[in-house]
């Protein structure tokens, strides 16, 4: 199992539309004919779990809301939250055209999850902050909640593999080795790129 250490982020200014192949801005004048969903978490941890819509990935519960609103298009969608050693929180939900519905998350851990007795620190500071990090291909939080001067990722010692991801920016991959009780960083700022570009982690494969 990891563990993250997490501290208030702040909310990001942009809203967010899901189109069967990505995420788009939508007007005002869309949310006549879309649906809405929220999204709502008890605990920090399931505020910070990263979503998934059709495959999709959108962002972090506690973000999805306001200017980032998430619209959809009537019909049936899967909706999937992902936190790292808790087990994927899944709902199948039918959105109506001009409707708003509310998903109450609640991540659950995994069976017989636990903390490696021997741990490095990891920290991943990454622009822009809502980006979602992928460890050894295991989703693991957004870039907020595992960068700064209070944030940071436990993992075992050993080499591990590092992947960077958000709709419209290039992916940022690589490889590091820690080793035990140390402190490493992994820093980027993302290219800006095309949905397109997008891997299969944060984009359903077409």
């Amino acid at each position: 199992m990891l563990t993250k250490w997490h501290s208030k982020t702040a909310a990001s200014l942009f809203a967010l539309f899901l189109f069967p192949l990505g995420i788009a801005i939508v007007s005002a004048q869309s949310s006549k004919v879309m649906g809405e969903v929220r999204f709502e978490g008890d605990t920090q941890l399931d505020r910070d779990s990263g979503v998934w819509i059709d495959g999709n990935y959108v962002g972090y519960v506690k973000e999805l809301k306001g200017d980032k609103k998430v619209l959809l298009l009537p019909g049936k969608h899967q909706v999937v939250v992902r936190q790292a050693g808790y087990t994927d929180f899944t709902r199948e939900l039918v959105v109506e055209p001009g409707q708003a519905q509310e998903i109450q998350v609640s991540m659950q851990l995994l069976p017989g999850a636990k903390t490696p007795d021997i741990t490095s620190e990891l920290k991943v500071t990454v622009q822009p902050k809502r980006a979602a990090v992928f460890l050894d291909g295991n989703y693991v939080g957004h870039a907020s909640e595992l960068g700064g001067k209070f944030h940071s990722l436990l993992v075992g010692p050993g080499k591990h593999t590092i992947k960077i991801e958000l709709p419209g920016y290039r992916t940022f991959e690589t490889v590091i080795e820690v080793v035990a009780g140390q402190k490493s960083e992994v820093k980027t700022e993302l290219l800006k790129g095309s949905i397109v570009e997008a891997g299969a982690d944060i984009k359903k494969p077409q």
